[in-house]
């Protein structure tokens, strides 16, 4: 199966929050209105100027995902369909992943007494049976578009050069963090709309292990360093309790010529 995402246009969005309202039906969640990602609300919608942009948030899904790294048990897997899964039953409640995301996403059941990380799961099961995500389904604008990764990029890009002035010439989630299975395009540069334009354009999981690969090397000339260092005082410390031994022999040898004196 080719990886999957989602095309999400803010210039096509009206704001109806069906999104919001499938993805809390499909994951048995609260139809309330959702004020910001939670461990409740999967997805929901943000208005800027004056309430006539709407923007989704919800995971990106990242193609090579920090969570999934930063993970000590193994708990976060990128699936084939290209989400990003939470396994609760590995999870040991360090919220590494939640300091981890270059997106800010995962949330944490704070009120639970066994709480748990959730976010969005691109609808596996229903995409796993050949099906779109809800979210997708339930947009009466087309504004979220499901599809083939690829096919969505050509699709986005299309779009820009067919209507270039409808469109920044930018295509939001095609480089950040290596990549992510989740796709904006938008008419206002995406700083203005709270989109983080400080992720690194390659995946983050490689830029920490280049960091931690070279640990070893540092920590071997660290070791042999210290070991000089040990070695060299023990030296002089056996080496000053030698000659305080010759003094003290010599004072000896010196105290007994003079009593035979």
């Amino acid at each position: 199966m080719k990886p999957k995402g989602l095309l999400i246009d803010i210039t096509r969005c009206v704001g109806c929050h069906a999104c919001e309202q499938a993805c809390a039906e499909a994951n048995n969640l609260p139809q309330d209105e959702a004020t910001d990602l939670s461990a409740t609300h999967y997805t929901f919608l943000r208005s800027f100027n004056d309430g006539t942009v709407f923007v989704r948030r919800l995971c990106m899904h990242c193609n090579e995902p920090t969570c999934v790294s930063a993970c000590l048990v193994g708990a976060f897997r990128k699936m084939e369909t290209g989400a990003v899964l939470y396994d609760e039953s590995k999870c040991i409640g360090c919220r590494y992943c939640m300091q981890a995301c270059p997106f800010e996403v995962p949330r944490y059941e704070w009120g639970s007494l066994a709480p748990k990380i959730q976010k969005c799961r691109m609808c596996y099961e229903r995409v796993a049976a050949g099906r779109q995500t809800a979210c997708a389904e339930a947009c009466p604008a087309g504004a979220t578009v499901f599809g083939d990764r690829d096919d969505l990029i050509r699709e986005a890009r299309s779009r820009i050069d067919a209507t270039p002035g409808s469109y920044i010439d930018y295509i939001y989630g095609l480089s950040e963090a290596g990549g992510t299975s989740v796709l904006f395009l938008s008419a206002i540069p995406f700083e203005k709309l709270g989109f983080p334009m400080n992720v690194p354009r390659e995946p983050i999981p490689d830029l920490s292990w280049r960091v931690l690969s070279q640990v070893p090397k540092y920590a071997v000339a660290a070791g042999v360093l210290l070991f000089g260092i040990n070695w060299i005082t023990a030296r002089r410390a056996e080496v000053a309790r030698f000659e305080a031994e010759e003094r003290r022999a010599g004072k000896q040898v010196s105290r007994e010529s003079e009593v035979r004196a």
